[in-house]
């Protein structure tokens, strides 16, 4: 027997959902497990080790802060999954230190392996006494110029430490002098955490010292009059979570206001290495104020986000084969002209696989074009020395009207962003901000141009931010389109930000807040009254992650009805997946691999089985989250062009169903298997695939007869691998 959408909702909140936090602690376990895998190159695994150790401080920084603030303030209320805060930090706490340990075990092997391959990462007890002599060159020439060690006394309150800050503790004693003095050596964040101690030719071997073992070396110098009784080694996290002022009346001083407070957050997770002393302990506990956070004291190696800086490209053999990345053929066959090109037919450029550069060309050139007389542009993320910053600012100087529309409220770049809004702004671009109680997170650039007696518009449309270094790394997909309804509702959504002109009679784009959520439970309901009606009802939808509980039971009642649903997520996912009489018709994959899979699609039958030219296509820069569909300002755009229509839908989403080396089934209990390939066959990966074949709509003249690997769809479920489970 089935349950209704009501029976659905009386459940158990637990039996329903699966828990946001555990959740996505199971996606960085996912990471970790790549830095376990003996498949990937040796120095790429050590980058997935960093990376699990940086999610994780991230995490601390926002998740946990929330949840500790919570707790303090004495709220119970449960989370949608049940659970009240303090249950939350409980199962946080006893997961994340599964986590540490595997990550401590995984170094040990890496740092094994690492020596192997003539990378020795060494202690101050395996240095020789030339070794010594050159690290003491070092230190006095590049550290402790840079040092500050400071005495804690009446007369010496306990310092200051920024976010992620770290250093070493000691004890002190002096002749006559019964009680010890504490002294912190605080480590400069830009020092290098790895010193490169020497490059043996002849055997061609790199060794490293950590900067904390150099300055443990000669912390006696710092101290001349005393004994160093006993050192450690910690490191902070804290609470980095913005809380905005919505009555703010300067909303740019505001944030500069709030991002000084960042810095002096409070304390909610303290890391010492497994060695210290009690005595140190209880030293750092109370100086730091943090006798009720988060106290991890097992680490023999603590920062593992540093480890990033042993990967080298002198040693090419232990990264991922170097690929290079394509130019859509078609706007070459346009002698380089953008909007020739998109003018002739909608392109759909697929990073990392495709360059950034289409993009920052399509501005460049709107800058420098007589024609263009408008440029609209929103930034939620962009790179340092950003040339798309670039070229909005020629295009300024040159007297076009060029709009901005700049997101203070970006985690974590908030600061660049503000940087950027004054360097527009002095070139005479208009900067705006934005809502206050929304952010803008719409990836859309919008050009008009003057051709002939008319204005005609030119946009882009993406799911991923205008960000040079992570459209290497991360996959997205980037629309360009010369549709004039498409660039009317663009101009509109323009509108609704700068002037709170709410965007009425869009003709096909779906904007949250306003209405993207109302559409994709009417595209479910569409997909359950065709199986009501005796047709097959399909849903295919990517994304990075599915928290939003509405539209979890909407999927549970689409499940009941019949309804077959694949969801890629690649990282949180709150719905339970493969339940009997709840949810048997859906299935959900992760794929985790060289790429960062970032992109996001929604594919609907339409009333037959999926891929079919039919099918409702759509591409968004939202997930399926309560703060993307209720608080942030995303776009839902419609695939309508017939070529870019089959590249999402049979050639990007049928791959990432297809994709066997980098992918995770969902259990029913929100654990992960690594799908089992069979020996009889090779490993399919999504992303091998996409670097060797061209897309679809990008393909010019040249390629026309190129056609890429025909893809059929999943024969049948695949075998669930015995040891790769990903539940730390």
């Amino acid at each position: 027997m089935t349950a209704t959408l009501p029976e659905i909702r009386d459940m158990q909140r637990g039996e329903r959902y699966i828990n946001r936090e555990l959740s996505w602690l199971l996606f960085n376990s996912r990471v970790l497990e790549e830095a376990q895998n003996p498949s990937v190159p040796l120095l790429e695994r050590v980058r997935f080790l960093s990376i699990s150790a940086s999610n994780l401080d991230e995490f601390y920084m926002v998740r946990v802060a929330g949840l500790r603030t919570q707790e303090l303030a004495g709220i119970t209320d449960p989370s949608f999954d049940g659970l009240r805060p303090g249950e939350q930090l409980a199962k946080i706490n006893k997961r994340v230190k599964k986590i540490i340990k595997a990550q401590e075990k995984c170094w040990n092997k890496l740092r094994q392996e690492l020596f192997e391959e003539n990378i020795e990462v060494r202690s101050l007890e395996q240095l020789s006494e030339k070794e010594t002599d050159r690290l003491f060159e070092i230190y006095n020439e590049n550290i402790l110029p840079v040092l500050s060690p400071l005495a804690v006394d009446p007369a010496h309150p306990f310092p200051f430490i920024s976010n992620l800050g770290f250093g070493i503790v000691t004890s002190l004693e002096r002749e006559n002098h019964a009680d010890p003095l504490f002294a912190i050596i605080p480590i400069p964040q830009h020092l290098p955490r790895f010193l490169h101690l020497s490059y043996n030719k002849k055997s061609k071997t790199d060794v490293y010292v950590a900067v904390e073992d150099a300055i443990r070396l000669a912390a006696p110098e710092l101290f001349p009059e005393f004994k160093i009784r006993q050192t450690g080694l910690f490191r902070i996290t804290r609470d980095s979570d913005i809380d905005v002022d919505e009555e703010a009346e300067d909303l740019v001083r505001h944030f500069e206001f709030l991002l000084k407070e960042r810095r002096r957050g409070r304390v909610i997770r303290l890391e010492m290495n497994s060695e210290i002393p009690q005595e140190l302990q209880e030293f750092l506990i109370e100086g730091f104020e943090c006798w009720h956070e988060d106290i991890q004291d097992g680490s023999a190696f603590i920062g593992m986000a540093a480890l990033s800086n042993l990967i080298t490209n002198y040693r090419p053999h232990l990264l991922f084969p170097p690929y290079q990345a394509r130019f859509p053929e078609r706007i070459r066959d346009y002698d380089g002209d953008c909007f020739a090109a998109i003018a002739a037919k909608d392109i759909l450029v697929h990073h990392p696989y495709e360059e950034f550069d289409v993009v920052i060309q399509f501005l460049e050139q709107a800058s420098r074009d007589p024609n263009v007389m408008a440029i609209k542009q929103t930034l939620y993320r962009t790179s340092e020395d950003s040339p798309i910053i670039k070229a909005l600012v020629e295009a300024a100087e040159r007297g076009k009207s060029v709009t901005a529309l700049v997101e203070l409220k970006a985690r974590f770049d908030e600061e660049s962003n503000m940087r950027w809004a004054r360097d527009l702004e002095r070139a005479g671009a208009h900067v705006v901000y934005g809502f206050v109680d929304y952010k803008t997170h719409a990836k859309v650039s919008l050009v008009v141009r003057r051709e002939g007696d008319r204005l005609k518009t030119y946009a882009h449309l993406g799911t991923g931010n205008y960000h040079a270094q992570n459209a290497k790394i991360y996959t997205d997909l980037a629309l360009f389109t010369a549709d004039p309804a498409l660039g009317r509702d663009v101009g509109k959504l323009f509108n609704y930000v700068t002037s709170y002109s709410r965007p009425k009679d869009l003709e096909k784009l779906v904007v949250a807040p306003t209405g993207l959520r109302d559409r994709l439970e009417e595209l479910i309901n569409i997909e359950i009254e065709n199986v009501a009606a005796g047709k097959p009802g399909v849903i295919w939808a990517k994304m990075n992650a599915l928290v939003d509980t509405q539209i979890i039971d909407k999927l549970y009642q689409a499940s009941q009805a019949g309804v077959q649903i694949d969801l890629v997520v690649r990282g949180i996912c709150c719905l339970r997946p493969g339940v009997a009489g709840l949810s048997e018709n859906i299935r959900v994959k992760s794929i985790v691999g060289r790429f960062l899979e970032h992109s996001r699609i929604a594919c609907f039958g339409n009333g037959a089985n999926l891929p079919n030219e039919n099918a409702k296509v759509f591409m968004s820069s939202a997930d399926w989250m309560p703060r993307n569909l209720n608080r942030r300002v995303e776009t839902l755009v419609p695939i309508e062009s017939t070529r870019v229509h089959r590249q999402v839908l049979s050639q990007i989403m049928v791959a990432n169903l297809n994709d066997e080396l980098n992918s995770w089934d969902m259990l029913p209990d929100g654990k992960y298997s690594r799908v089992e390939v069979t020996d009889e066959t090779a490993p399919f990966s999504a992303h091998e695939y996409f670097m060797n074949n061209p897309s679809l709509s990008g393909r010019g003249k040249s390629l026309n007869y190129n056609s890429p690997k025909e893809l059929a769809l999943p024969s049948g479920k695949k075998k669930k691998g015995k040891s790769g489970t990903a539940e730390s």
